[in-house]
């Protein structure tokens, strides 16, 4: 019955490995079927190198009960199904732990929109959020709280804990992880040059409006 929704996500995790974007099991990625009303996501402490497409776990959206036989879902599904039931435009979810974006949540600070492609893809900086515990929906909270303050940025990064991102399903989720590790490292790299020079959020604006209605084969 979900077959389809599970390779799916399958394919999402596996991209997440081959960018390099997660290490042994430090990630998981999430998308929701909102017809069935359900969510298939990564099964938790399982290696990367080990997962099957029948290994995805599938939950019910609307209460979280666990629908597929034989593993438990990622410890951060609580997270995933938050973020589901606050925005009904959002069909995939990724977590990582990668290097810079992490990196930038350990110190609390917002990646600064320092580039034209951030201003595009991210329409402003990558805001931090709250630090919240592990294993609850508080972690989801602050994610949606972060997310309704910068509406149009698909990432979030909270601190002391690493990046999340969203997109219109698991495909869209893990290209705004990959975009959010580059800029992370970007931004990183030019702070050693000197000062980053922010863009004014009124070229941002058209930057992502340009980019959003106009770039591409629409």
């Amino acid at each position: 019955m979900y077959r389809k929704l599970k390779e799916r996500v399958y394919e999402a995790n596996m991209e997440l490995f081959h960018r390099k974007l997660i290490v042994y099991t430090w990630g998981n990625v999430s998308e929701v079927d909102r017809e069935k009303g359900v969510m298939a996501i990564k099964p938790s402490g399982v290696p990367y190198e080990d997962l099957k497409p029948e290994m995805m776990v599938i939950q019910s959206l609307e209460t979280g009960e666990v629908l597929s036989e034989g593993y438990r879902p990622s410890t951060d599904a609580p997270t995933h199904l938050a973020i589901y039931r606050a925005f009904e435009e959002v069909g995939g979810m990724v977590h990582t732990h990668s290097t810079y974006a992490t990196a930038w949540a350990a110190t609390g600070q917002n990646i600064p929109c320092g580039l034209t492609m951030m201003g595009d893809e991210f329409g402003g900086p990558v805001p931090v959020g709250p630090f919240r515990l592990i294993g609850s929906e508080a972690i989801g909270k602050g994610v949606v709280e972060t997310l309704k303050k910068y509406p149009k940025s698909p990432a979030v990064l909270m601190q002391n804990h690493g990046p999340f991102t969203i997109g219109k399903d698991a495909e869209g989720a893990v290209k705004a992880a990959a975009m959010t590790e580059e800029v992370a490292h970007t931004m990183w790299a030019a702070r050693q040059l000197g000062d980053i020079i922010e863009i004014d959020q009124a070229d941002i604006d058209k930057l992502n409006d340009r980019y959003q209605n106009v770039y591409g084969q629409h």
